[in-house]
């Protein structure tokens, strides 16, 4: 089955408290999107493709020795409007695209290698990677179907009962959908919603709708799905980094 990636690499990054595009920040002197990059090609994909967007020339450059698609968002209206701007490059792609973002550079290959695995032994339209949390605050929940891969239902945060954020297992923005189901979703999905933003989160609400089945991969190392969107968090990622290259020395 072929492999497509997409990544996510188009956001400013407000809180990193500087205009270069927030994955061009360096972690152990390199940008982040390198890390995040060389994980994807790891996977052999036949497409990879780059979603870029503030100050986009400047990703573009720093990432052009890539063999990488690199396509603009602009304007930016939300994370299922960024991946829209990748069905062009892969219209005649048929078979799985991986979702990364390019601030989360501690993903694995062999985590993503497992989460595809689950996807296609189970025949899911979509899988979500997922991790539990000490404090899930902020997060979208996921609800499973006791004991099994099998979700019932991906819940924000702000909307979650009380019982819902009792649920330590939260959403970490990395996935992987059917091709051909991804992009018939985002041509129904709509910015009925505060933000006035397409959600990629609302094509799991398609699938749910249509009784399609969506999986969950819980990795065991949460660390792995940290992002980063203040200086604060980078400084966590860089050290996570050096202790990765700690362990392998």
């Amino acid at each position: 089955m072929a492999l497509a990636v997409i990544i996510m690499a188009a956001g400013k990054g407000t809180r990193m408290k500087s205009d270069l595009p927030k994955v061009l920040h360096s972690a152990n002197g390199r940008p982040l999107i390198e890390y995040v990059i060389d994980t994807a090609l790891s996977l052999e994909p036949s497409q990879t493709v780059l979603i870029i967007g503030h100050l986009a020339e400047l990703v573009r450059n720093a990432t052009s020795r890539y063999p990488v698609a690199a396509v603009v968002q602009e304007p930016q209206l939300g994370t299922g409007h960024a991946v829209m701007q990748a069905e062009n490059t892969l219209h005649d792609f048929n078979g799985d695209i991986l979702i990364l973002s390019g601030d989360a550079p501690l993903v694995r290959k062999d985590t993503l290698e497992k989460l595809i695995s689950l996807h296609r032994a189970d025949h899911a339209v979509a899988t979500v990677l997922t991790a539990d949390l000490e404090n899930p605050a902020g997060y979208g929940r996921i609800i499973r179907e006791n004991g099994t891969e099998h979700v019932l239902k991906i819940i924000e945060h702000k909307d979650a009962s009380e019982e819902e954020r009792m649920v330590k297992e939260i959403n970490s923005g990395v996935y992987v959908f059917d091709a051909r189901m991804l992009f018939r979703a985002l041509g129904q999905i709509t910015t009925d919603n505060a933000q006035k933003e397409y959600y990629l989160t609302d094509v799991f609400g398609i699938c749910f709708r249509n009784g399609q089945k969506v999986c969950a991969f819980k990795t065991d190392n949460p660390a792995e799905i940290l992002g980063i969107n203040t200086p604060e968090q980078l400084q966590e990622v860089e050290q996570e980094l050096r202790s990765r290259e700690g362990r392998i020395a």
